[in-house]
Order: C-alpha cells, then structure tokens, then sequence
C-alpha cells in the first residue's frame, strides 16, 4: 500500500560551473524521482549570493507530488546533489547544485536534520519570486516587498 501523494516545493539553484544546464538538469532529475512527479517548475531566475559567496546563482522552484516521506524526499534530493558534485567544504560555499526542501504539503515539525516548512524560505527572493510563479497561495505581497533589496531576475532562454 503506497502513502498519499502530497505536492512538495523544491528550490534548486547553483552558481559553479553552467548553472543554468545544472538546474534545467536538475529539474529532470527531481521529475525523474521513485514515486515523485514534476507538477511545475518556475522559470529560471538569476540572484546575486544571499547570506553566501561566489558567483551569481541561477535559482529556480519545482512544485511536485510525490509519496516519499519528507526525509526519503531530502535524502533523494541530496542525492541528487552529490552525483551533480556538490561539496560542503563550509557554511553557505558556492555549490555545483544546492536542493532544498521548502515545503512539504502543510506539514510542519523540527528534526536535527529536517525543518519544515523550511525556516528561511520567506527571507530570500530566489525562493519568493519564483515561488510566486508556480505557487502564488505561498507568497503574499508583503513577504515579495520585504526582499525587495535582494538583487534577482527572470531569465528568459
């Protein structure tokens, strides 16, 4: 017997190497997840580092359905992360692939590993603005005026 499906919000980004192939692949891979399908994904944005180093991000939002626990979900996910490269060498690095786990339907708790819903997702523009597009219910106004300072773009390809 499978568990219920639950939509799920993943944001993906990367600034080493080509971002942008690095999370139009990414964003494959998560669709291509065990019991997980891509709803939507946001267009690609480009943000300068927030809280971190090195060279601009490209950011984008995938909105999934998935029947994996929230911890096999970041365990898939970290997956993920380490076949595109990503390495932790400190806090907030510049990363080949970062996948972070923002929603998981309304659930909420704190576990020493796993913090749902995310507990900074409302701080940042790359998680916000693109958020908006695939899930505006998510984002209210005020939280898109408090990051108005960040510096962020849509991409158009």
């Amino acid at each position: 017997m499978s568990a219920t499906p639950v939509m799920a919000c993943v944001a993906l980004g990367a600034n080493l190497g080509d971002a942008v192939a690095t999370v139009q692949q990414a964003l494959r891979d998560v669709a291509g997840l065990p019991e997980t399908q891509l709803l939507e994904a946001s267009s690609l944005y480009r943000s300068t580092p927030y809280e971190a180093q090195g060279p601009d991000f490209i950011n984008a939002v995938a909105l999934v359905q998935t029947q994996l626990s929230p911890l096999a979900l970041l365990h898939a996910l970290q997956a993920l992360e380490l076949q595109s490269g990503r390495e932790r060498p400190y806090k907030n690095a510049p990363r080949t692939l970062d996948l972070d786990l923002i929603f998981y339907g309304y659930v909420t708790f704190a576990m020493p590993e796993l913090t749902l819903p995310h507990p900074r997702w409302h701080e940042r523009a790359f998680v916000l603005l693109p958020l908006a597009e695939v899930w505006p219910e998510r984002v209210s106004a005020l939280q898109i005026a408090a990051v108005q300072g960040q510096t962020i773009q849509r991409i158009n390809l």
